[in-house]
């Protein structure tokens, strides 16, 4: 053993015994050996034909190949030559230098691949042109045998794989290439090759079943290019239904002639020559496969098979025009659709997204069918059929499903999306069939009710989830009306309590269907009572499990929105039976499992609130059920702030938990309740609410750093602006104190839109409030945020920094929202003058810099709003500096510096708006500052840039005249000249 070959063996070991920097040093002296180029070539086939070692056969196989990939167009004529004709005398058993080859032939697969790709290769450079029997001159070495056939199979394979299937992405001249060598092999030797297959596969059939599947494995690649008239005679198609036929034989090569006949019936043709071959096939002579007891994978292959002579007669029939020639493709579909349906019922196939795409073109095909025949209604059947049985969950994981672990998870996830494309198809077949849909499901459910099997969840589930989804593709008139059977199916619903309604997804699947086909009670109602008692038992917010109880909530207070006034009749009922609901949703503790933000519980609150919030409820008695709903509530929050100071840590936790739960459930129920009804028809119900809030505010008091808490009283501020208007103005001055007390620069975003909120409901009723709170919110926040903005690096964005960030935006919402609801001369209080010259410092820099398009907008919308307000008449200053700012500041940095970099992209449509708010600033600076601001502008912002006399001269006359719109185009042009002659030689910023 060489050097060489002892570095081959250190390189490719994987016992792990062999030191890390030994196998660095070997493979870098491997790597040595290869940059000889002009001896690698001899020694990798020297070692071929004297080595047994497969490492070092392998290595020199690669080694050749990328040898010839990289430098065949400059190697010597007579080295390729000896490369190629020692590789070709390897593959077909011929002895270079009389030594036997047969031990390469004969080893592992990888070395017999690596040296079939070598192989490929070269017919990649050279065949026809250079070597043009490569062919022609293998096809007589196949009697040798089984392991030259091997090879010949290997070498077909590799050329597919790497230069002619259209499955891999091809370089333009891979296609050439690829285009090159198949029509080579079409005029040259095409029929040989099949001759040789048939050949092979009957010889070989009884003896070497390995031999032919891998014949068939290559055949099956070329059929798609190939004559089929090769393929498809009295000969070839006999032989492969034979082979699939035979039960004598491997699954494995009855399934690769399956393919076989997969390939033959995919072939691209003609439309009438087509249906012609799918007629004369006799695709019938398989059909009793599938309902024998066989392998899955061979069944697999025949389902596949099956499914695509279907999609190819589905084919035919869209594109053939003729009435007699549609009728024979669909009589072939009713031939071949019972076995298709019958696989899919009873197998697992990895196919069975190709199938259902099938069955989907097949169903909307059926919309020409008017009405359909008695087939096709018996397909629609038994495609309901296919559904029902694919979309049931597997029995084994019921236990994981109702407790929701994390594989009960997983699988959920995966059914969600897998029945995406069923529901789909269950929603065509709705439109196509509806009254074959709708007994269909009927019988479903009906079926499911009566069996006491052990898969009774999984049918009910898988029935109900039928029922659901179809009501995705019913319009509002038939929902409403209940067309066909969907009546009886509603009334079957809600009249059914099934078995297993204990089941956490049929206790779902139930609900949710439930609540989509309340429309139909609207106009039924009936059947109120029955919807209201699947909500309230054990089926729905009564169930023992939290995640549907919670989920039913949710789900009910929907159903009340949808009903409302209808219900009122049934307010004290509905009531009387969430009296321990609601009581539970106020006694949770610290331990209590957190549940998602759609289903916390509240939504019962928010429902009871849709319900007696009703002007349609008697006064007294809306009075009397909130009174019995706030007081306990109020009185709780009242008892747990009582020496809240003096408890421990874990009683503590324990208690902000159920006030959260408490605030939640208040804010909640008040959204029932309209501005009107509680501050002009029934302020009774409107001071309920202020004692509330009263009572709430005291929170903040004993809890003022409790992020959760404040953040939940804030919220329920927000509620109450909105419910009780401007009655709320009292409560405001203590309440924005408090939360401004302990305020963190985070909490202060929530803090600003309640703010915003306030103003622009009120406008400037509240501007006594707001110029009392500006100067602490100002000086809060530029403690915090610089003037010149934030980093925006993305190494530098910290989740500190993206936070800022936050509440920089949220400060320039609030700033906008100030001076667009007159409210500016916030700004000029005794106390808030002081944050005026960092708040302009800050808006003129975001104006030019900020990266976010829509804050330099507002920035400069502000701007243009503050020049109005100040400077109401000409040459008026009522902020002292202010103008001169405008003019020499934000008029030359702003209006066109920024807008001349290049980062200003004016073909963008946020940044071309804000061109346009850039030039309407232009031109309220003219109307109210003269010819102050346009001289200034015109000798000191145009000087920079260079701007021609004449551009200035247009720029002051179009200013100067009333159509802004002109402006504004000439205001492009003038930047895009500008930019021109600077050249980008000047930044401007």
């Amino acid at each position: 053993m060489d050097d060489l070959e002892k570095a081959i063996l250190i390189m490719f070991d994987e016992s792990g015994s062999i030191d890390h920097e030994l196998k660095k040093r070997a493979e870098n002296y491997c790597n040595e050996v290869k940059e000889n180029k002009s001896s690698i070539c001899r020694l990798c086939i020297e070692k071929l034909c004297f080595s047994n070692l497969v490492q070092v056969q392998f290595w020199c196989l690669q080694t050749l190949h990328d040898m010839i990939k990289s430098c065949y167009l400059s190697m010597a004529p007579e080295e390729i030559y000896m490369i190629r004709s020692s590789v070709f005398s390897i593959v077909y058993l011929e002895p270079v230098d009389d030594n036997n080859l047969r031990r390469v032939l004969e080893g592992p697969a990888f070395i017999k691949n690596k040296l079939a790709q070598v192989l490929a290769t070269f017919i990649y450079f050279e065949y026809p042109l250079i070597w043009s029997s490569v062919f022609v001159d293998f096809l007589p070495h196949l009697s040798k045998g089984n392991l030259v056939i091997d090879m010949f199979c290997r070498v077909l394979n590799v050329l597919d794989d790497d230069l002619i299937s259209m499955d891999y992405p091809r370089t333009a001249e891979e296609l050439a290439v690829a285009t090159r060598v198949k029509d080579a092999i079409r005029q040259q030797c095409v029929s040989q090759m099949v001759r040789a297959w048939y050949d092979i596969l009957s010889m070989y059939r009884n003896n070497d079943e390995e031999i032919c599947t891998s014949v068939l494995d290559s055949m099956r690649r070329y059929i798609s290019w190939i004559d089929i008239g090769l393929i498809v005679n009295d000969a070839f198609i006999p032989l492969l239904f034979d082979l699939v036929l035979a039960g004598s034989l491997s699954d494995s090569l009855r399934g690769a002639a399956v393919r076989c006949l997969l390939a033959v019936v995919s072939k691209r043709m003609e439309v009438h020559s087509k249906l012609s071959l799918l007629q004369n096939l006799q695709i019938s002579r398989l059909f009793r496969l599938v309902a024998e007891d066989g392998d899955t994978e061979l069944v697999s292959d025949i389902s596949a098979l099956l499914t695509g002579y279907a999609v190819e007669a589905l084919d035919c029939f869209k594109r053939i025009n003729s009435e007699d020639a549609k009728g024979v493709s669909m009589e072939l579909l009713n031939e071949v659709l019972p076995s298709v349906f019958y696989v899919m019922k009873n197998f697992e196939l990895d196919a069975t997204f190709n199938v259902i795409q099938f069955l989907s073109g097949y169903v909307a095909t059926l919309k020409s069918f008017d009405p359909l025949r008695e087939k096709q209604l018996f397909h629609v059947g038994q495609i309901l059929e296919v559904i029902l049985v694919l979309i049931r969950y597997e029995p084994s994981y019921r236990a994981n499903l109702d407790v929701m672990d994390k594989i009960g998870k997983e699988e959920e996830d995966r059914m969600v999306e897998f029945r995406k494309d069923l529901f789909v198809l269950l929603r065509t077949v709705g439109r196509v069939a509806p009254d074959v849909a709708h007994l269909f499901i009927r019988n479903s459910i009906a079926n499911a009710i009566s069996s006491s099997s052990d898969s009774n969840v999984e049918e009910v589930e898988g029935a109900l989830s039928l029922l659901f989804a179809l009501g995705e593709s019913l319009s509002n008139e038939a929902m409403r009306t209940g067309s066909g059977l969907l009546s009886e199916l509603v009334l079957m619903l809600l009249s059914t309590k099934f078995p297993c309604h204990s089941n956490r997804l049929v206790a779902l699947v139930y609900l949710e269907t439930v609540t989509r086909y309340v429309k139909f009670i609207q106009d039924n109602t009936q059947y109120i009572p029955m919807v209201l008692t699947a909500f309230l038992d054990e089926r729905g917010i009564h169930h023992p499990n939290i995640n549907v109880s919670r989920r039913a909530s949710y789900l009910f207070m929907r159903v009340v929105k949808l009903l409302k006034v209808k219900l009122v009749p049934f307010i004290e009922t509905i009531l009387q039976s969430l009296q321990d609901t609601v009581a539970q949703c106020t006694i949770m503790n610290s331990t209590t499992e957190v549940l998602s933000g759609s289903e916390d519980g509240s939504h019962v609150f928010e429902a009871i609130g849709l319900l007696i919030g009703m002007e349609d409820v008697l006064p007294e008695k809306q009075c009397d059920y909130l009174s019995s709903l706030l007081r306990p509530l109020c009185q709780q929050v009242e008892t747990l702030l009582i020496n809240a100071k003096l408890l421990t840590y874990e009683e503590t936790n324990a208690k902000i938990c159920i006030i959260q739960q408490i605030i939640m459930a208040i804010n909640s129920l008040s959204k029932g309740f309209s501005e009107r009804l509680v501050t002009k028809s029934r302020p009774a119900i409107g001071l309920m609410f202020k004692q509330t809030l009263d009572v709430l505010l005291q929170v903040l008091v004993v809890f003022p750093k409790v992020e959760p808490l404040r953040s939940k009283v804030i919220s329920f501020i927000h509620r109450m602006v909105d419910t009780l208007g401007a009655s709320v103005f009292p409560f405001l001055p203590k309440a924005l104190e408090q939360l401004l007390a302990e305020i963190e620069p985070r909490e202060m975003i929530g803090f600003l839109v309640l703010l915003n909120q306030l103003i622009c409901k009120f406008s400037t009723s509240v501007c006594d409030i707001v110029e009392e709170i500006f100067p602490a919110v100002a000086d809060r926040i530029f403690s915090v945020i610089p003037r010149h903005g934030l980093p925006s690096v993305p190494g530098a964005v910290t989740e500190e920094i993206r936070e800022l960030q936050e509440l920089q935006r949220t400060l320039y919402t609030f700033l906008h929202v100030i001076t667009t609801h007159d409210l500016s001369s916030v700004f000029l209080t005794p106390k808030s003058k002081a944050y005026l010259d960092p708040v302009m410092q800050l808006l003129l820099y975001s104006s030019c810099n900020h990266k976010d398009i829509l804050v330099r907008k507002a920035c400069v919308q502000i701007f243009t709003r503050l020049i109005k307000d100040w400077c109401a008449q000409p040459y008026e200053e009522k902020v002292p500096g202010f103008r001169t700012f405008m003019i020499e500041a934000f008029g030359i940095n702003c209006c066109l510096y920024s807008v001349l970099d290049r980062s200003f992209e004016l073909r963008d449509a946020n940044t071309f708006v804000l061109f346009g708010e850039i030039v309407l600033a232009q031109k309220v600076m003219y109307e109210k500052f003269g010819n102050e601001f346009l001289v200034h502008f015109v000798s000191k912002g145009f000087s920079a840039p260079h701007c021609p006399p004449d551009l200035a001269e247009q720029y002051s006359q179009r200013l100067q005249g009333g159509d802004i719109k002109a402006l504004k185009s000439f205001y492009q042009s003038l930047v895009e000249n500008l930019r021109l002659l600077q050249n980008g030689s000047l930044v401007f910023r």
